[in-house]
């Protein structure tokens, strides 16, 4: 890949996932921001029914009850239509393990072309954070100022979203040799408690 034209001939994913609190999780809603010459384009969602039911815990999270997905279809259903959104990209996530996670159980066989993970370019970018949260993130660097107020935290939409804003704003901040060093080409990333959600 080459990285000295990232924002040009690479194409970049963004994702999200919100998952139903059970280990492992699996997926109830999904997100993807596709960023083209730099440029945000639109975002992608899907809200399905899991196969095992959403915990209590998960809900008070993200705010997806079991009522709202009862009607829904599974992950199968929608399956072809994600793969083609990730098949062949650069995956963008906070944290980005768990996402790659996720994806990667509900996806066999499907693995990222190599992933950007915006925690390690946070810790990079700005060092001595007391937390690397992204909601902390986004307060911080205004990241939401103008999203549709439809559009709430720990949604996939509005975290995958935010995620790209912050991609954007710290990767202006780096140099081609740095950005290279953070991106993992074979997908696998560190798991890092203080970025939990």
């Amino acid at each position: 890949m080459n990285t000295d034209a990232i924002w040009t001939d690479t194409r970049l994913m963004v994702v999200d996932v919100e998952g139903n609190g059970a280990q492992p999780p699996r997926l109830v809603e999904f997100a993807a921001v596709p960023i083209a010459d730099g440029r945000i384009g639109e975002p992608e969602s899907w809200l399905i029914r899991p196969a095992t039911r959403i915990t209590w815990q998960a809900t008070r999270v993200h705010g997806i009850t079991n009522d709202t997905v009862a009607d829904l279809p599974t992950f199968d259903a929608v399956a072809d239509d994600v793969r083609a959104h990730l098949d062949g990209a650069v995956i963008v996530a906070h944290n980005a393990h768990v996402d790659i996670d996720v994806l990667t159980r509900e996806l066999p066989g499907w693995q990222p072309a190599a992933v950007i993970d915006t925690l390690r370019l946070a810790r990079a970018v700005l060092p001595d954070q007391a937390s690397y949260r992204l909601g902390v993130l986004v307060d911080m660097l205004n990241l939401a100022t103008g999203l549709p107020p439809a559009l709430s935290p720990h949604r996939a939409t509005y975290d995958a979203m935010v995620c790209a804003r912050l991609l954007i704003n710290l990767a202006g901040r780096l140099d081609v040799p740095t950005l290279r060093n953070l991106i993992t080409p074979s997908g696998s990333t560190t798991p890092t408690p203080d970025a939990l959600f």
